[in-house]
């Protein structure tokens, strides 16, 4: 029986570890909804085609909570097969964060040519009725910017010759009229300078150190969570302790 104070000391620990994964899964839940409400446009213009990275998300949520859950009656049950099983999932969960981690460091190139690639795809093909077109007017209304270096972007767009710039480059929609958006001379003075392409991608340099922190730290908590598993799920087994 001396070793019961040992039991119930990783027993209150995984449990405690086991609501801050379970907290953790609703987070990745909440993030992947508000993606999918939310960021909608921004990730169509990121992606070559439709990605399921909200849903990626919403999905990884679910079953964290679910085996959140788990860990916590596998510990309050004190069944050893139970914490395996549960230290098992953290070792892959543990594995599929530290590949993504390491993916979106080494392809972060990647990513922002895709975005070059498909937002100038999007300006030059833009017609106000697609959903390419509706992503470029929403980020540049959100963002502040026009085109993708700047507002000449548009020159070559199909769009410009008909109607000119895009009504979401304008700084002040009441003081920026259709025909002064068709006038090259005039509509510098009426529409955003600064390129939507820099400013995503500087946004990404600045904040990926960040982000890979962020995410190899979350990453190698979960080697905590299977250290005291696989602890009192060995302690358990070698002195027949139960939990009744």
């Amino acid at each position: 029986m001396e070793t019961k104070p040992v039991i119930t000391c990783l027993k209150t620990l995984l449990i405690v570890y086991s609501f801050v994964f379970w907290i953790t899964g609703a987070i990745l839940l909440a993030v992947g909804v508000w993606g999918k409400l939310m960021l909608g446009p921004y990730i169509s213009l990121i992606a070559d085609n439709s990605t399921n990275a909200p849903y990626v998300l919403i999905g990884t949520g679910t079953v964290i909570i679910v085996f959140g859950l788990f860990g916590c009656f596998a510990t309050c049950r004190g069944s050893p097969w139970m914490l395996k099983l549960y230290a098992m999932f953290l070792s892959l969960v543990f594995l599929a964060e530290l590949v993504a981690g390491i993916s979106g460091f080494v392809f972060r190139h990647e990513i922002k040519g895709t975005f070059r690639r498909t937002y100038t795809d999007a300006v030059l093909n833009y017609n106000t009725q697609d959903e390419a077109s509706r992503a470029v007017d929403y980020l540049q209304n959100k963002l502040r910017c026009c085109g993708v270096y700047n507002y000449t972007s548009w020159f070559a767009s199909v769009y410009y010759p008909a109607k000119g710039i895009p009504p979401s480059c304008c700084f002040n929609s009441s003081d920026c009229s259709s025909d002064d958006l068709r006038n090259a001379t005039v509509a510098p003075s009426k529409v955003y300078h600064q390129g939507c392409f820099d400013l995503v991608t500087s946004f990404m340099e600045t904040n990926m150190a960040i982000i890979a922190g962020v995410t190899f730290g979350i990453a190698f908590s979960q080697l905590i969570g299977m250290l005291l598993a696989c602890c009192l799920s060995r302690i358990i087994t070698a002195n027949q302790y139960e939990m009744v």
